[in-house]
């Protein structure tokens, strides 16, 4: 084998790796970002949850004191 095909052979190693290096910076951000959003979401969906709630909880309390103020 010669010197500069070994070369060449080296080279594309190590452009090899560094491709995979880059790939796993990318996949690893990928899945922070997947990881942010999927936690967001389950907190939003939580705060709906529980805004909803709060404002059916008022909604009685003021149907009540209307039937209260009608009878």
């Amino acid at each position: 084998m010669s010197g500069a095909h070994r070369e060449a052979i080296q080279k594309q190693i190590h452009q090899d790796w560094a491709n995979r290096e880059y790939i796993e910076v990318i996949t690893a951000s990928i899945k922070r970002i997947t990881d942010f959003l999927n936690s967001f979401g389950m907190r939003a969906v939580r705060n709906s949850q529980s805004q909803t709630r709060h404002l059916t909880s008022k909604n009685h309390s003021i149907d009540c004191e209307q039937g209260q103020e009608s009878s």
